[in-house]
């Protein structure tokens, strides 16, 4: 009897262990998330052309969704379109007719050191000149560069800004700002916000 206990544990440990294996598998092997779109698109449209968890449309209804996993967004139109790294956070958000007309998300998985978090937003701001997007608000909010100065006014928390426009067409900002996290209360830890819509600042961007 006993040792027909001992075998019966031995087989539910097994397979616990080699369910934990498969999905640990499946998780390395599994394609990263992404969010396909261009504003303007139905919500729905964008849905079925994106691996995501975004959740269904709320009919009537002028609101967002949210990813639940790690997703990166691929922005498609022609000439302005950029992608960005893996979002933990990734709000799409639509209008009373379902249809895209904003993005907000945070391109990290994690706050980060101040040397990673530069890394992406000057990938990032980088993939936006080459696009044809051209800097806006200049005169008060330059692009945020990589320099000795940027990143002591960046340390002193002062969430600096860049925003730039595409054309007619589009409008981006870019906000880098300190965060103390549970996970990291002792450490500079930084967190960049992007924001993608339709123009609504009346500026003129710099040629």
């Amino acid at each position: 009897m006993a040792l027909r206990k001992f075998s019966w544990h031995w087989l539910v440990a097994c397979i616990g262990l080699g369910l934990s294996v498969l999905l640990g598998i499946y998780a390395i092997a599994r394609p990263i998330d992404v969010v396909v779109l261009a504003l303007g698109e139905p919500y729905e449209q964008v849905r079925q052309q994106s691996n995501s968890t975004l959740p269904a449309i709320e009919p009537n209804a002028n609101w967002g969704g949210y990813v639940n996993r790690p997703t990166r967004l691929r922005f498609v139109d022609p000439q302005y379109g950029f992608a960005t790294p893996a979002a933990k956070f990734l709000a799409v958000h639509y209008d009373s007719n379902g249809k895209v007309d904003s993005v907000t998300l945070s391109p990290q998985v994690t706050s980060l050191p101040l040397d990673d978090a530069m890394t992406i937003l000057t990938d990032l701001q980088n993939q936006l000149r080459q696009g044809g997007w051209k800097p806006f608000r200049a005169t008060g909010s330059q692009p945020i560069g990589d320099t000795p100065a940027s990143r002591t006014e960046i340390r002193k928390c002062s969430a600096p800004t860049s925003y730039w426009q595409a054309g007619n067409k589009y409008q981006v900002s870019l906000n880098i700002r300190c965060l103390r996290s549970q996970d990291h209360p002792n450490d500079e830890r930084y967190l960049i916000t992007l924001d993608l819509g339709p123009p609504v600042f009346d500026d003129h961007p710099e040629n």
